[in-house]
C-alpha cells in the first residue's frame, strides 16, 4: 500500500475496479489508472473534480482523500466509514475524558511525549553549537513542572512555553540565513513557518490515517478539546512526532540547501511553497515514514510509519485497562 500524491489539477474518477486520474496538459488530455488495492490515501493538492460514484468506491475500499489548498494548507479529509468499531472501546474512550485524573494523565503523557522529542533535537546538535545548553536548561527546567500540572490548560501552557523556547534553537541549528523568531500560523511569515505548517499537517494526515485502521474513535481526545467536525485524537497523538517527524526534516533540508528560498514565492512573503519544493519535501516524508528502526521491546525492525499504529495500539491497551500507557521516546 502507498500514498498518492497529486499536484495538478483535474479529474478523478471510477474506471470499473480502478480509479483513473485525468488532466490536461499542453492541450493534450492525459489519463492515469491507479490500481485501487494499491492505494492506501490519496493527498490532493491541485484543483480535483470528482462525483458522489468515486466517493462510494473510495469508501468502499477503505481509501482516505486529504485535501490541500492552493498555498499548500491543508482544508479538510475524506474519512471513509468507519470499519473497526468498537462500542466498548467507544465508552472506554469516554470515560478517560469525563474522568479529570484520567483525562489529564494522558494529556501528560502527550506532551510528554513532544518534550522528549524536543530534547533529543537539540541534543544531536549541541556539541557542535554549544550556545544550544541556555535553551536546553530553560527546556528542561519547564519539563520537571509537567508531573505537576493537575489541569488540561496548565499542562498546555506548559507545552507553549516549552515550544517557545524550542523556537529559539531553530535559527541556531538551521545554517541559512532566515529571520525566525517566532512560531507564526495563519497565515505563517516566513520560510520556517510555512515549513513548520507543512510537515505538520503531513504528520497530522499521517497519525490520521492511522488511527483509522485502529478501534479508536479519532474525535475523542484529551489534551486538545474535542469540537465538531475535528479529528482532535490525531492532534494529540501528532504531537508526539511532529519534533521527530517534521522539525528534522526541516533541520535537514535547509542546512543541505534541499529547500532554499528559490522554493518559495517571495512575492508572497513565503507563504506560497512552490510545487517543486513540495515535491521535494513530500518524497523525502514519504521515504521518511517507510525508513526502518530496530524495535527494542518488538525485538525487529518496522517502520517509521508503524511506529505511529504502534501508539495507537499502546493507547488501546491502556483505555481498556491491560498496560499503562507510555508515550513515545525516542532513542536515536
Amino acid at each position: 500500500m502507498r500514498n498518492y500524491y497529486i499536484f495538478k489539477s483535474g479529474r478523478i474518477s471510477r474506471k470499473d475496479n480502478s480509479i483513473i486520474f485525468e488532466y490536461k496538459e499542453n492541450e493534450k488530455q492525459n489519463k492515469i489508472p491507479i490500481p485501487v488495492n494499491d492505494i492506501d490515501n490519496i493527498y490532493c493538492f491541485g484543483e480535483i473534480d470528482f462525483n458522489t460514484k468515486l466517493i462510494n468506491f473510495l469508501s468502499e475500499n477503505k481509501i482516505i482523500v486529504h485535501f490541500f489548498n492552493y498555498y499548500g494548507f491543508y482544508t479538510g479529509t475524506f474519512y471513509p466509514k468507519e470499519f473497526l468499531n468498537s462500542g466498548e472501546l467507544i465508552i472506554k474512550q469516554v470515560e478517560h475524558y469525563l474522568d479529570n485524573t484520567k483525562r489529564i494523565f494522558l494529556a501528560r503523557e502527550f506532551v510528554l511525549g513532544a518534550y522528549n522529542g524536543i530534547v533529543k533535537n537539540i541534543k544531536r546538535y549541541i556539541e557542535e553549537k554549544p550556545e544550544l545548553k541556555s535553551i536546553l536548561d530553560k527546556i528542561e527546567f519547564i519539563g520537571r513542572e509537567l508531573k505537576n500540572a493537575n489541569e488540561v490548560q496548565e499542562l498546555m501552557g506548559l507545552e507553549g512555553n516549552i515550544r517557545e523556547n524550542y523556537y529559539k534553537s531553530f535559527n541556531i541549528i538551521i545554517n541559512q540565513n532566515i529571520d525566525f523568531s517566532k512560531r507564526v500560523f495563519h497565515p505563517p511569515d516566513n520560510m520556517i513557518n510555512t515549513l513548520i505548517s507543512f510537515l505538520n499537517t503531513l504528520v497530522y494526515t499521517t497519525v490520521l490515517s492511522e488511527i483509522y485502521k485502529t478501534q479508536l474513535n479519532p474525535t475523542i481526545s484529551y489534551l486538545h478539546a474535542p469540537g465538531t467536525r475535528r479529528f482532535s485524537l490525531a492532534l494529540d497523538i501528532a504531537e508526539i512526532f511532529k519534533p521527530i517527524f517534521a522539525d528534522r526534516i526541516i533541520f535537514r533540508i535547509l542546512n543541505k540547501n534541499e529547500i532554499t528560498e528559490n522554493d518559495f514565492e517571495k512575492d508572497l512573503n513565503y507563504i506560497y511553497l512552490k510545487d517543486k519544493g513540495r515535491k521535494k519535501i513530500v518524497a523525502l516524508f514519504d521515504e521518511r515514514m517507510k525508513k526502518t528502526i530496530y524495535h527494542k521491546s518488538l525485538k525487529k525492525k518496522v517502520s517509521y510509519r508503524a511506529l505511529i499504529r504502534l501508539e495507537c495500539y499502546k493507547l488501546i491497551k491502556h483505555l481498556i485497562g491491560e498496560v499503562p500507557y507510555k508515550s513515545f521516546n525516542i532513542w536515536w
